[in-house]
């Protein structure tokens, strides 16, 4: 039986990309618990070798979905601008933490411009945008200068509240599945191989930008030549798999990933019985991608939990998680041999 603290306490970390110093201190300290010597990449990401000179990279990414101060409206609240896909309509009411350059935070909710139902007939038939969508402050702020004297400006982070919750039948519902539980995979990974004494030559690799596109591009280890992403599982009406199974992605936007890698993990799920399912994912990218277009001469293969309604109200389960866990477990077996 797991232990999901780590999950919960990584998840409510504050981490948007391009705020993830205090979730990769996290993971560093963490990783240094378990009993391993963990290091920091120029860009902040966090990698951590299991053994000499790895030839395997098991990458998941901290950065999550947020948003940024883009303006200082005349009545007060705030304007901002997305990092990573945002989905407004998903957003919209949700609590927020406004982080200032001076580390003080002031909390606050995103809606729709002139949201009560009782002054505004059109706002059930109109469509979100930025344009009309605002941050309001839980502060007494009534103008642009009250608003300043705060110390809130322009660039400022806006993060989400995650609203963490794990049941007893599994499930666990929280923003930030994307790819928080991913992070907690390679947690397991460092815990199940300082428990078995072995050293594997595989590297975890934490990456902090992927939501923007270029989180694995650089950092890893000279001697590696492959990338195993965990990243989440794609749902939809057009996907096989759910959130109990670990999802194998054969393509997404950017392309294919490596057969014969793919090939490996479906026999090794197959043989030892892991529940999973192969999916392609039409809108999707990862830092596999990311790395292949950086011109990264790697094997790559993505694998996750799946994770339904992503970049949304997210859910997943236990046994998706621990699948992953277990196929990432029996792949770094299968290279002794």
């Amino acid at each position: 039986m797991l232990n999901y603290k780590s999950l919960e306490e990584l998840v409510n970390i504050d981490s948007p990309t391009g705020y993830t110093a205090k979730a990769c201190k996290y993971i560093f300290d963490q990783l240094t618990a378990i009993g391993y010597k963990p290091e920091y990449t120029q860009k902040g990401t966090v990698k951590c070798s299991l053994g000499k000179n790895p030839t395997l990279a098991i990458a998941a990414h901290v950065d999550t979905l947020g948003a940024i101060v883009s303006g200082i409206k005349g009545d007060g609240t705030l304007s901002f601008s997305p990092l990573g896909g945002l989905l407004l309509t998903s957003a919209e009411g949700e609590y927020v933490n406004v982080i200032t350059l001076k580390d003080k935070v002031y909390t606050g909710t995103l809606l729709f411009n002139n949201p009560s139902a009782h002054a505004n007939k059109d706002r059930e038939t109109t469509n979100r945008s930025l344009d009309n969508m605002h941050i309001r402050l839980d502060e007494e702020v009534y103008n642009k200068a009250d608003v300043t004297k705060l110390g809130i400006n322009t660039g400022d982070i806006i993060a989400f509240e995650p609203r963490y919750r794990e049941y007893k039948n599994g499930f666990i519902k929280s923003r930030f599945m994307d790819n928080k539980a991913g992070c907690f995979v390679l947690f397991e990974i460092a815990r199940y191989c300082k428990a078995k004494k072995i050293a594997p030559p595989v590297e975890l690799f934490f990456s902090n930008y992927e939501e923007v596109g270029h989180g694995g591009t650089v950092g890893y280890s000279d001697t590696v030549n492959e990338l195993l992403v965990i990243d989440m599982g794609v749902l939809g009406d057009a996907c096989q798999g759910n959130e109990v199974k670990c999802s194998i992605c054969a393509k997404d936007s950017s392309g294919p990933y490596d057969y014969e890698f793919r090939k490996k993990l479906v026999q090794l799920a197959e043989a030892n019985k892991i529940p999973f399912a192969i999916d392609v994912y039409p809108y999707y990218g990862s830092d596999g991608s990311a790395a292949l277009r950086a011109g990264k001469d790697y094997k790559v293969a993505l694998i996750g939990p799946g994770v339904a309604a992503s970049h949304g109200v997210e859910r997943t389960h236990k046994k998706g998680i621990e699948a992953t866990i277990d196929l990432c477990i029996k792949y770094i077996a299968s290279k002794k041999n």
